[in-house]
């Protein structure tokens, strides 16, 4: 596996990606200002891609500015969650969030509020809190509808 910057010959994998979750975040695959979101973090260099072979097995969309960053979307293939996809994608993202030993920066997410089905059915939650995030305050709720809550810890 290796993880990189996406590249737009990635966005039908990512896009792919996007239809398997559906169900949790409501329509995105068809939604204009999703897929032009995408396009828009890989010109940006914004969007990883872990891949293996020509197989995109998950994807990253990150944004803000030192001190916060934020990851705005974090996918992995079904059949690949528990392989270490998601924590690669992290570790990639975190390299290029660092600036330095001095800088104080926090990384956030915004994931499934704890009454949201997915929150246990993607493991989501518990996946952030592996990697050392702290849940925040309850966030808008996602476009479905569903209960959203910020986690964040800080970078380094």
């Amino acid at each position: 596996m290796i993880v990189r910057a996406a590249r737009e010959r990635d966005v039908p994998g990512l896009l792919r990606l996007a239809a398997e979750v559906e169900e949790w975040f409501g329509p995105m695959v068809e939604n204009p200002g999703f897929r032009e979101a995408v396009a828009r973090h890989v010109r940006r260099s914004t969007a990883l891609v872990a891949v293996s072979g020509p197989h995109v097995l998950g994807g990253l969309l990150s944004g803000g500015r030192a001190p916060v960053h934020r990851v705005h979307w974090l996918v992995v293939a079904e059949r690949e969650r528990g392989k270490g996809v998601g924590r690669a994608l992290m570790a990639e993202a975190d390299r290029r969030f660092a600036r330095g030993a001095d800088a104080v920066e926090t990384v956030e997410v915004v994931t499934f509020g704890a009454d949201h089905p997915g929150a246990v059915t993607s493991g989501a939650r518990v996946f952030y809190e592996r990697l050392g995030f702290l849940p925040g305050e309850a966030a808008e709720p996602g476009p479905e509808g569903g209960s959203r809550q910020v986690y964040r810890r800080s970078l380094g």
